[in-house]
């Protein structure tokens, strides 16, 4: 009983709460806007999970988990990274510049936003995405799975890290082994 309560927890505190974005907000892939960076800019290593990430566009990678695209995308890339959430140099989106194929890992976040004129505001316990588009220093698109929105496929959204009022997240560089 105890292992089925432990596996009923992990699940549940890796998925993404999105309490009020739309599916439609998250679900279609968005081409990267003009002022995200050009892929000749993007280390070789960041561009092959970029590659993994658009060959696996809505469709579920692994077991559907969050963590299962970053790993999946990792591996196969022979990136060297420590098998739990520690996906290679960990940097600081303040004093270093975040590329696309970065990996974010969130623990106990909240975003707090105005949407349609009220104050709305999302989760991630415990989530873990890939730097899709850097559209700014703080604003990125992210791909990611195990969401509410988009269920267990991978698909795209925005994230402001400007909106996080709460919790930690890491943002590692993937390096080769």
């Amino acid at each position: 009983m105890k292992k089925l309560l432990f596996f009923s927890l992990s699940v549940t505190f890796s998925f993404f709460i999105a309490t009020t974005r739309s599916a439609s907000e998250y679900d279609s892939p968005k081409p990267r806007s003009e002022t995200s960076l050009h892929s000749d800019s993007i280390p070789e290593l960041n561009q092959q999970i970029l590659d993994f990430v658009n060959t696996h566009l809505k469709k579920k990678v692994g077991r559907g988990e969050c963590w299962d695209l970053a790993a999946e995308a990792l591996n196969q890339a022979g990136a060297t990274w420590n098998h739990k959430y520690n996906y290679g140099k960990r940097i600081d989106p303040d004093s270093a510049t975040v590329f696309p194929g970065d990996i974010i890992q969130f623990e106990g976040v909240k975003l707090t936003f105005v949407k349609d004129g009220k104050k709305s505001w999302e989760q991630m316990y415990h989530h873990t995405a890939v730097v899709y588009a850097v559209k700014s220093a703080h604003l990125f698109d992210i791909a990611h799975q195990h969401t509410a929105a988009l269920g267990k496929k991978v698909g795209i959204s925005t994230l402001n890290l400007d909106e996080v009022t709460k919790g930690k997240y890491f943002i590692y560089r993937p390096q080769f082994k």
